[in-house]
């Protein structure tokens, strides 16, 4: 599974540390940065590119970091056919991906240590979306408002 990374200053030795333990996991990751420390850069930046490779590559996974995780997971449900769903634990990890078929993880770095962090991204790629009726009735939902208020 490919798995696609990014954060700003905020969370950068969780990614690096994220991109090590997953790739020793098996993961392929790719790492849309931040490259390095910056203290001044912007999530943005680097998080909608993340995004953006989630949505075109049907089957991959993103994870998005930042202080909080909150404008990161703004951020990327800006882009179409993204499900961002921020966790603080295990639980709200696993149901961002059965409840809601998210397929990007939004974690804040000054939240939880590495290893909790690293139990939520755990928890969350390795949970499928069962596809039940009420989930896909209310997915069906939101996909038919979005399309309806796109600009494009």
């Amino acid at each position: 599974m490919r798995i696609h990374i990014a954060t700003d200053h905020a969370a950068f030795e969780l990614k690096q540390f994220l991109v090590t333990e997953l790739t020793a996991l098996g993961y392929d990751v790719v790492d849309h940065g931040a490259y390095r420390y910056d203290p001044d850069d912007d999530y943005p930046v680097f998080v909608i590119p993340a995004a953006e490779a989630v949505a075109a590559e049907p089957g991959s996974l993103g994870i998005v970091l930042g202080g909080s995780g909150n404008g990161e997971q703004i951020a990327a449900n800006k882009v179409r056919g993204v499900r961002a769903a921020l966790a603080f634990n295990t639980v709200t990890a696993r149901l961002g991906r059965e409840h809601n078929n998210a397929n990007v993880l939004s974690l804040g770095g000054r939240g939880q240590s590495h290893d909790g962090a690293l139990a939520m991204v755990k928890a969350f790629v390795t949970t499928s979306f069962p596809g039940e009726e009420r989930h896909l009735r209310r997915l069906a939902m939101l996909e038919a408002y979005e399309a309806r208020h796109s600009a494009s």
